[in-house]
């Protein structure tokens, strides 16, 4: 005969009711009592198909950083995916912000969620105190082993950056990052140091510079774009930045520098924000679905035995004004101006 809830309730020194309470995560128990029933649960071997309850309130945790949309419009996009998914499913998101020093745990016990999606950078600590929680969790756009996550292919987004300035003859890219703590920076930064090697061309280090933590990214991208410019040695012929946000401030660090773009340096992005096909010159980026990566979050959370854990969506290259010279026209307007004025050239 299986173990029956009675077992557990034994073992974990609680009643029948509490047991059933603490596996479908109800509210109205203190954390330890669920997470003394949840190990009671495990170590009889109940059906644990009974320890994955029905999701019907999901939290998307965002750490503080990242909650800025002029700054980082990028996981608002993810957001609305992850929205739509749950509203295709009956499930209520809420949105959860929290710093280094706040107290996670406590913050979501006010949520009551049935299951957590992590999206961009949190600390390790936090990750931990989340997986510590054993509720259904899913990471996007961040990576961790033996946890599901959804990412973009980040490697190969830079590489498709690098190749596409190779091709234009710029070979002298720099590349402005920011920190390698987070997944999807650091899988760009490995992305545009293997195209060299993959090129056969010889990498500078020097021409890879971060951001300054202490800034915000846009001051700190401008401030990183003045690194590169002031440095001594020739300049870059192009810049790839880890983002579009940075990229963008990196353009108008350039332009009131009296560098023509793209004639003089070609400028990359990465996400493809709605600012990408506004600016002047227009933005070449890679582009993202955002709100398929949100999506495929709830999706991947929802799977009951996933074939694998790690998800990678593709992304491609959106070529615009930065990196493509228009055609040099005043010899064909002086031949056709020539030929109106009735004069021989």
């Amino acid at each position: 005969m299986g173990t029956t809830i009675r077992d557990v309730a034994q073992a974990a020194g609680v009643s029948i009711g509490t047991v059933s309470r603490a596996l479908k995560n109800q509210p109205g128990l203190s954390e330890t009592t669920r997470l003394r029933v949840v190990e009671a649960a495990r170590r009889l071997g109940y059906d644990q198909a009974q320890l994955r309850p029905r999701i019907r309130r999901l939290t998307f945790l965002l750490h503080r950083q990242h909650n800025n949309v002029a700054a980082s419009p990028f996981f608002s996009h993810v957001l609305h995916g992850v929205e739509h998914a749950c509203r295709e499913r009956g499930i209520v998101p809420s949105l959860l912000t929290a710093g280094p020093t706040e107290d996670v745990v406590e913050q979501l016990r006010l949520h009551a969620p049935d299951a957590i999606a992590v999206a961009g950078f949190v600390e390790p600590e936090t990750l931990a105190a989340l997986v510590a929680l054993q509720r259904p969790l899913v990471l996007i756009d961040l990576w961790a082993p033996n946890l599901r996550s959804v990412n973009l292919d980040n490697a190969a987004g830079a590489a498709l950056a690098m190749k596409h300035l190779f091709e234009l003859k710029r070979t002298r890219v720099a590349f402005i990052g920011g920190s390698l703590a987070h997944y999807s920076i650091a899988q760009r930064a490995l992305g545009y140091r293997r195209a060299f090697f993959e090129a056969g061309l010889l990498f500078d280090p020097s021409l890879e510079v971060t951001i300054d933590a202490g800034l915000d990214p846009d001051t700190g991208a401008a401030r990183a774009m003045q690194r590169i410019l002031d440095a001594s040695g020739p300049l870059p012929d192009a810049v790839f930045a880890y983002n579009d946000a940075a990229a963008l401030a990196a353009m108008r660090v350039a332009l009131a520098r009296g560098l023509r773009v793209p004639h003089d340096i070609a400028i990359v992005g990465f996400d493809d924000i709605p600012a990408a096909a506004h600016s002047a010159p227009t933005l070449t980026t890679i582009s993202v679905d955002k709100e398929a990566l949100g999506a495929r979050g709830v999706e991947l959370l929802l799977e009951e035995s996933p074939a694998q854990l790690e998800v990678r969506l593709p992304v491609q290259l959106v070529a615009r004004a930065s990196t493509a010279v228009p055609p040099d026209t005043s010899s064909t307007f002086s031949s056709t101006a020539s030929t109106l004025l009735g004069i021989t050239p």
